[in-house]
């Protein structure tokens, strides 16, 4: 063969090559950030979660959002497929929804504040109908601030109904915070935490009706043996069968919910955790028949085989610095890995580890890091941004990017 058809041979199979690799899925990251400086703007962060891929770990680009220190909380705890996702800024009481279907050009579609008088958003569900579902803290009043309730949103951030916490047996302290949907038993489940003190009303449970939004009943959850682990309610969520609903506290207790589809629900604690002074167990996901929560006390992330919830067993546990206080866990649409945010030595940092779906392991995800770092995550504190400013960022919510589907050939 002569040289020059070898050359443009080469050439043209270089090209297609550069054109697939071009082409190749990629995952992503996007961290809702605050910005340690309050002169600065807070924002949406985007790294490259890619696996085997060079450039994994990398700060693709960042969206600042209007106003100063939101204080950048919670996002849906998994990215919905129509790319939208929504955030909240506790302390302004902002919501903002970011559109992601492009990871690299994210866009802010709606901003908005208080709803029908209900103040500082928490929680945002995704509901059968496509809607969103969101948990407000409290509401405005002439006497003061009275309990939240919840709102229902189109995917634009329109209301569609809204229904208060107040009822019989409501204490004026409880302050709505998280919530599980259960529509094969046309239910929602609610948590009480307040985000600013440790009330006694944090230790309740509400029950709902899907259909109507309607408060059924008020209930509290029973302590154990150590003493308050049933106190301040935090995450609720639906197990596989569509039916069954673990609670966790931020007191480290984990209870089994029985007789929601009655007048009657209560709860049950089936396992805690030890706590350590100034922190608190956190955000739990759930993967088939496993149930991961963060454990402070242990600078851990755990893992439970909840197969048979009334009896939940330790499985695996990947253990982090032992200045890390873990908080934040959301699991990949494969669930094969999950990226931690936290607080102390991890307030800076991000981190990923991996999970295996058939044994329950966990372990760190050691590639994972900034180029030429000495230990793994990502930080947050040593970058220029690409929105301008290099001051320190604290990642919060944070969730993983969901591919395309394969279009039709």
């Amino acid at each position: 063969m002569r040289p020059a058809l070898i050359a443009v041979l080469v050439t043209v199979m270089g090209c297609g090559q550069a054109q697939v690799a071009e082409r190749a899925p990629r995952d992503y990251l996007f961290l809702w950030t605050a910005s340690a400086d309050s002169t600065q703007p807070d924002f949406l962060a985007v790294l490259d979660a890619t696996e085997d891929s060079a450039g994994r770990g990398r700060l693709i680009t960042t969206l600042p959002v209007p106003g100063l220190a939101n204080v950048p909380h919670h996002t849906e705890h998994a990215l919905a497929s129509d790319g939208q996702l929504f955030a909240n800024g506790f302390a302004t009481g902002q919501s903002f929804v970011f559109d992601v279907t492009d990871p690299v050009k994210p866009r802010i579609v709606k901003q908005f504040g208080d709803v029908e008088g209900y103040s500082h958003p928490h929680s945002y569900l995704r509901l059968p109908n496509g809607h969103v579902l969101a948990t407000f803290q409290m509401r405005h009043e002439s006497g003061g601030m009275r309990p939240g309730g919840l709102v229902e949103l189109t995917t634009g951030g329109d209301v569609v109904r809204s229904s208060s916490a107040e009822g019989p047996g409501v204490d004026s302290a409880l302050r709505v915070y998280s919530a599980a949907v259960v529509s094969s038993l046309d239910r929602v489940v609610t948590t009480t935490t307040d985000m600013d003190k440790d009330a006694e009303a944090s230790r309740m449970l509400q029950v709902w009706r899907l259909s109507d939004l309607k408060l059924l009943k008020t209930f509290v959850l029973p302590d154990g043996p150590a003493g308050g682990e049933g106190l301040l309610t935090a995450e609720p969520r639906l197990l596989a069968d569509g039916k069954t609903v673990l609670v966790s506290t931020f007191s480290c207790g984990l209870y089994l919910l029985q007789g929601l589809e009655t007048d009657a629900p209560s709860g049950s604690l089936v396992a805690s955790f030890p706590r350590k002074a100034g922190t608190n167990c956190a955000i739990p996901v759930i993967a088939g028949h496993y149930y991961l929560v963060t454990v402070p006390a242990w600078s851990a992330v755990v893992v439970l085989d909840i197969a048979d919830p009334a009896h939940p067993r330790e499985v695996s546990r990947v253990s982090l610095g032992a200045g890390d206080v873990p908080h934040w866990i959301s699991l990949s649409p494969d669930t094969r890995r999950v990226v931690i945010t936290g607080y102390a030595e991890l307030e800076h940092r991000v981190l990923l580890a991996r999970f295996d779906t058939t044994s329950g392991k966990i372990e760190l995800d050691e590639t994972f890091r900034d180029a030429g770092a000495t230990e793994p995550g990502v930080r947050m504190d040593n970058k220029q941004w690409p929105h301008g400013g290099t001051a320190a960022a604290v990642p919060h919510g944070a969730v993983f990017s969901r591919r395309p589907a394969p279009s039709a050939q």
